[in-house]
């Protein structure tokens, strides 16, 4: 992971395990005049710790620095890359969202195009913009450069693809390479997500949505996901990524496998733009589809990690749609939001809230929701309010639901060899 509470999954881990928060006011860009003037920013890391060339680098994206910071981690954490001996046996699948936009330079644009009496003069916005813009940044704004990116870093040959499904993009990603090791297409996937919408661009078109929190005198406690006051999310960035392998190849080479990807699930509300179904349908069959996928049953779920953003809306649906999963044991069912803690991470976020799942498999220790203090009657759920719980964990539900109603349930489980 690059994750704005740590540069590395160990430090998040022990972070989120403290239900520390990771965010503060936003300093990328002046937010001052913004109604939101606080984000979940990276801090302390640049891509020169990874030991790349900082020259090579320096025109790419600040999505794709933080895909290749994770996935140079993910690869030499796994060992995996030595044992690959058919780089078209290797491939690449990402949910990656674009990059940062040049907001400057299309202001002046602008300013410089726009006559007297308000018109633009679209000739003089042309001439601007190709004496402003550089175009190697605007290529490096496509959500596509980071796969293809990571795939030179280690001559993955294979099947490369990217999606961009709102905030459920990186657990698809996970859930197709997953599908692609499955049919026999590949024998080691390098898959996540990567994300920054932490810019004027990003930050006005949700605030224009009215999704992100507004409580800028209290930043650490702005998340807060199913608590009665909570006015919305709060913004993150970040990277991360895992190694898929196909079971038999991990065990020849004996690597030290943290847990199996054991059930996907993936639906559409085909309901509205940015609205989830009032009802939750697509949310209630993203993850009874998983479960098939995976052969359990509700009452076989330990912990499951929400998509929880924060907002009045999102967190009301999803905590009827797992009421209608779960059942009589809805109650009984440790579910927490970790966007409380480091935001929402977008495209990056559902491959993040997955390792979160693996650590909690690993250490049988569910993290916390932070900021949860006000019970809401429509929120009735067991939350792990606040302070992280120890409790033997075998299977882990992680839930992305996405903006346009994408929905995508993964399912992890311990590794018994």
């Amino acid at each position: 992971m690059i994750n704005p509470m740590g540069n590395d999954v160990e430090t998040v881990w022990s972070a989120v395990r403290a239900g520390q928060s990771g965010v503060g006011y936003t300093t990328i860009f002046d937010a001052s005049q913004f109604p939101t003037r606080i984000s979940a920013e990276i801090k302390n890391w640049d891509i020169c710790d990874t030991g790349e060339d900082p020259e090579i680098w320096k025109f790419r994206g600040r999505h794709t620095k933080f895909a290749a910071g994770a996935a140079k981690q993910a690869m030499e954490h796994s060992g995996v890359l030595d044992a690959i001996s058919d780089p078209l046996r290797f491939g690449v699948y990402m949910g990656s969202g674009e990059g940062n936009q040049d907001f400057m330079s299309f202001a002046e644009m602008m300013a410089e195009s726009i006559d007297d009496e308000g018109n633009l003069d679209v000739v003089k916005f042309t001439e601007a913009g190709l004496n402003k813009l550089n175009p190697v940044l605007e290529l490096e704004q496509e959500p596509s450069m980071p796969v293809g990116h990571i795939a030179s870093m280690f001559n993955a040959q294979g099947p490369n693809a990217n999606c961009l499904t709102a905030c459920a993009a990186s657990s698809q990603a996970v859930g197709e390479a997953t599908e692609i090791i499955r049919r026999g297409e590949a024998d080691v996937m390098l898959s996540g997500g990567t994300h920054s919408m932490i810019h004027p661009f990003g930050v006005t078109g949700f605030n224009l949505l009215t999704a992100l929190s507004t409580n800028n005198d209290n930043p650490t406690g702005a998340s807060r996901p199913f608590d009665r006051l909570r006015d919305g999310f709060v913004l993150g960035e970040g990277g991360a990524m895992v190694v898929l392998e196909e079971l038999e190849f991990a065990r020849k080479r004996g690597a030290h496998i943290l847990g199996e990807v054991i059930g996907y699930g993936s639906t559409a509300d085909a309901y509205r733009i940015t609205d989830i179904h009032p009802e939750g349908r697509g949310a209630i069959g993203c993850m009874r589809m998983a479960l098939q996928d995976a052969g359990l049953n509700p009452e076989q779920i330990h912990y499951v990690n929400a998509h929880g953003t924060s907002t009045t809306v999102n967190d009301k649906v999803e905590t009827r749609a797992c009421r209608e999963v779960f059942g009589e044991r809805a109650g009984d069912t440790p579910i927490s939001s970790t966007k409380s803690m480091m935001g929402h991470l977008i495209a990056a976020a559902g491959a993040t809230e997955l390792i979160v799942c693996l650590m909690a498999i690993r250490d049988s220790v569910v993290p916390p929701t932070i900021n949860y203090e006000n019970p809401d009657p429509l929120c009735d759920l067991d939350y792990i309010p606040n302070e992280a719980r120890d409790t033997n964990v075998e299977f882990a539900l992680n839930n992305s639901f996405g903006f346009g109603g994408q929905n995508i349930t993964l399912i992890a489980s311990k590794f018994h060899g």
